[in-house]
C-alpha cells in the first residue's frame, strides 16, 4: 500500500486490524468512523496493491481469464498468471498454478473464475495471505436462491480471512495513476488519469462515465463498479477515496443499498465533494434487483436523505460528471448567487432560466460592479445579472472579472461563442478563481476542430468547460445546492438557529422520513 494519506489514518489511534466492537448507542458514530477507518486502510490491498494474481488466467482471447491478464499486465508491479491446468507464459509472466505457490508479495487476486469456484479460490487466497480479490462471476444474490447461499459461502470465507471483496457480478476497477486495470473490459487502458473517483453500482455505468469522462477531455483518479457489494460497498469506497491523495470529488451511480444509514453518515463525513444519481424514479425495481441484488426502495425518500446529509444529487450521467469537474477543480462556493456574464443574449437567457430551476439565484450586482461595467462597456446591451455584452470583445474579460469581485456573487458562469479573432479571456481568467475565491464556470461552443485547443486550455488554469448553457446551468445550480447544503450543516455545527433550514444531520437522530432512508435504502 502506498498511498500516504492512508498511512496517517492508520496513525490516528488504531491499534489492531479490526473495529472495536461497540454496543451502546451513542458510540454508534464513533463505531461507523472506527470502520470506516479500518476499511480505508485494508481497502489499500484492493486499490493500490503490491502485486496482483489472476486466478483462471487464459491463453484463449475473449474469455475473461484472457481479457482481465491483458489489462493486469499493464501493472508495474508484479502480475501472475494463475492457472493449475495451463503451463508457460503470458503476456512474459509464467504461469503458476496456485496462489499459494507464487514466490512474491500479492495482496489482490481477480477471480476469472466460475461462481460455484469461488469460495475454494478464496480460501486459497486467504492461505496464501491476500487480503483482497475482485470476483467477476455473476449468478450469486442477484440471482437469488441458490445464488444468495453461494454468496453467503464466499462472504464468509473472506470474513475469515479478512479477505476485502469487490464483487461479485461486477467488471471490476481501474485506477490509471497507477497503471492498474482490474477489469475484463475492453478500451480499459485508454481511460486517462483525472481527479475524480467514479464508484457506481453498476459495472457498465461505471465504464460509461470513465470513457465519457475521456471524451471530455478529463479523466479519472478511479472507476470502480461494486457489483453486488458483499462485503465492500458505497460507504467503504466513499471513505477510501476521501482518503485519497489523486481524488478532488467523488460520484456515485446508485440503483439501491440495504446500508443506506452508513451510505449517507460516510457522504457526510467525507470532506471530499460527493455528488449521487439514483436511479429508479419509475419502477425498475424487478430489474434492478436482478442486475445486481439491489434494493431500488423509494426514490424521493434517498433524494431527501442524500440532500439531508450534505449530498447534492443529479438526474444524469452527464449531470454526474459535470457537477464533479465543478468541485473537483473550482473552488467551493460559500453561498447560491451566481452571477451570470455572457457574449450572447439567447443562450444568456437559457441559463437564467435554468440555473433558477436548478437550485441558484441571480442577485442584482452592486451599484459599484454596473458602473464599474458600463465604464468598460459604455452602452452595453444589458449590465445587471445576467450581464449581456452582445457579444465576445477584448474588454470581456475585465467584465468577467468585475463580476466575479462582486461580493454579492458565489458563483461566475460565463457564456461565449467562440470567435476564433477573438478567442477566449485566457489572461484574465487565469488565476480569477483562486484569487476571488470562487468557482468560475465557462460554457463555449463552435467548430470543434477551432474550438479544441482554447477550450484546453481554460481546462489547464483550471476553468471548468461545458459544451451548452443547459449542462453549465446545471453544474452551477449543483454548486449552489452544495453550498446551501453546507451552510445549513455549518448553522447546526455552530450552534446557530435554522434559519436558513439546518437541520441536525446525525446518524441517530435523523427524524422525519427520512429515517426510513437511513434503515431500508
Amino acid at each position: 500500500m502506498h498511498n500516504h494519506k492512508l498511512t496517517e489514518c492508520a496513525n490516528r489511534g488504531r491499534s489492531s486490524r479490526a473495529p472495536a466492537v461497540v454496543t451502546e448507542r451513542d458510540t454508534v458514530e464513533n463505531a461507523l468512523s472506527e470502520l470506516w477507518l479500518w476499511l480505508a486502510v485494508t481497502l489499500g490491498e484492493l486499490f493500490d496493491p503490491s502485486g496482483v494474481a489472476v486466478v483462471g488466467a487464459s491463453k484463449t482471447e475473449g474469455k475473461i481469464g484472457y481479457e482481465a491478464m491483458a489489462n493486469a499486465a499493464t501493472f508495474d508491479g508484479p502480475v501472475y498468471p494463475v492457472n493449475p491446468s495451463t503451463e508457460g507464459e503470458l503476456f512474459g509472466r509464467e504461469f503458476v498454478p496456485s496462489v499459494t505457490e507464487i514466490d512474491g508479495e500479492v495482496d489482490l487476486a481477480l477471480c476469472c473464475v466460475p461462481g460455484p469456484a469461488v469460495p475454494d479460490v478464496l480460501e486459497e487466497c486467504g492461505e496464501a495471505g491476500i487480503g483482497a480479490a475482485v470476483i467477476y462471476a455473476s449468478g450469486f444474490a442477484e440471482a437469488g436462491g441458490e445464488g444468495e447461499a453461494l454468496q453467503e459461502a464466499a462472504v464468509e470465507v473472506a470474513d475469515a480471512y479478512d479477505i476485502s471483496l469487490l464483487g461479485p457480478n461486477t467488471s471490476g476497477f481501474i485506477v490509471p495513476s497507477l497503471d492498474l486495470r482490474c477489469s475484463f473490459a475492453s478500451g480499459a487502458e485508454k481511460v486517462p488519469e483525472g481527479n475524480i473517483a467514479v464508484v457506481a453500482q453498476s459495472g457498465g455505468v461505471g465504464l460509461v462515465l470513465a470513457f465519457q469522462s475521456r471524451r471530455q477531455g478529463r479523466g479519472v483518479s478511479a472507476e470502480v463498479g461494486l457489483g453486488n457489494r458483499a462485503n465492500v460497498g458505497f460507504a467503504e469506497a466513499v471513505e477510501y477515496f476521501d482518503s485519497d491523495e489523486k481524488t478532488d470529488a467523488i460520484v456515485l451511480h446508485i440503483e439501491g443499498t440495504d446500508d443506506g444509514r452508513q451510505l449517507l453518515e460516510a457522504c457526510r463525513e467525507s470532506e471530499t465533494p460527493v455528488v449521487a444519481y439514483k436511479v429508479g424514479q419509475s419502477d425498475v425495481g424487478d430489474f434492478a434487483e436482478s442486475h445486481t441484488g439491489a434494493l431500488t426502495g423509494d426514490h424521493e425518500l434517498y433524494t431527501a436523505g442524500f440532500e439531508q446529509y450534505g449530498t447534492p444529487t443529479v438526474d444524469a450521467t452527464d449531470d454526474l460528471l459535470d457537477a464533479a469537474a465543478a468541485l473537483g477543480t473550482a473552488p467551493e462556493p460559500d453561498g447560491p448567487n451566481v452571477g451570470v456574464v455572457t457574449a450572447q443574449a439567447g443562450p444568456g437567457i437559457i441559463i437564467t432560466d435554468r440555473i433558477q430551476r436548478a437550485g441558484g439565484r441571480l442577485p442584482e450586482l452592486t451599484a459599484e460592479t454596473q458602473s464599474r461595467v458600463d465604464e468598460i462597456l459604455p452602452g452595453i446591451t444589458y449590465a445587471d445579472n445576467p450581464v449581456d455584452t452582445g457579444r465576445p470583445m477584448p474588454a470581456f474579460g475585465e467584465v468577467v472579472t468585475a463580476v466575479a469581485e462582486d461580493d454579492r456573487i458565489d458563483i461566475v458562469l460565463v457564456y461565449e461563442l467562440f470567435e476564433e479573432s477573438i478567442g477566449f479571456p485566457i489572461d484574465a481568467l487565469e488565476g480569477l478563481a483562486s484569487r476571488v475565491d470562487k468557482p468560475v464556470l465557462f460554457a463555449t461552443e463552435g467548430i470543434e476542430e477551432d474550438l479544441s485547443a482554447a477550450r484546453s486550455k481554460l481546462e489547464a488554469i483550471g476553468v471548468p468547460t461545458f459544451p451548452t448553457p443547459e449542462r453549465a446551468a446545471d453544474a452551477a445550480g449543483t454548486l449552489a445546492r452544495y453550498a446551501r447544503l453546507y451552510a445549513e450543516e455549518t448553522t447546526v455545527t455552530d450552534g446557530g438557529g435554522d434559519d436558513n433550514g439546518g437541520h441536525d444531520r446525525t446518524v441517530t437522530d435523523v427524524g422525519g422520513d427520512t429515517t426510513g432512508v437511513a434503515d431500508d435504502a
